[in-house]
């Protein structure tokens, strides 16, 4: 991935809040990033498939949950570029990261057995 593609496939809020909620909590499925960001699940799910193709996300299912998370590949540059851009901007994220934490019924992880 060269930095072109990787800030074109930044270039678009949906895509950029959905990339750092997902690097900062781990991983995230539709369903929690639609409650986040208050949006329709065509609409998350359209820019996950976006940034999956961009090579930024991999998705994992489980049950009826799909769950998204940084590609393994990324190159540490664009990981250091998402932790900071996140680190150094809370406020940015602050009401989608409360609306996240007040969503009742967040699925289960299978955890370490994924």
């Amino acid at each position: 991935m060269n930095p072109l593609q990787f800030y074109k496939c930044l270039a678009e809020e949906t895509r950029l809040r959905s990339l750092l909620l997902i690097a900062g909590e781990g991983e995230l499925c539709v369903c929690e990033l639609m409650e986040a960001l208050d949006e329709s699940q065509p609409k998350i799910s359209r820019h996950l498939a976006q940034l999956r193709q961009c090579g930024l996300l991999r998705d994992r299912r489980q049950g009826q949950w799909v769950f998204y998370r940084l590609d393994p590949a990324l190159p540490a540059w664009a990981r250091a570029v998402l932790e900071q851009t996140g680190d150094a901007n809370p406020a940015y994220l602050e009401q989608n990261r409360r609306r996240l934490k007040r969503m009742a019924d967040r699925p289960e992880r299978c955890g370490s057995a994924c």
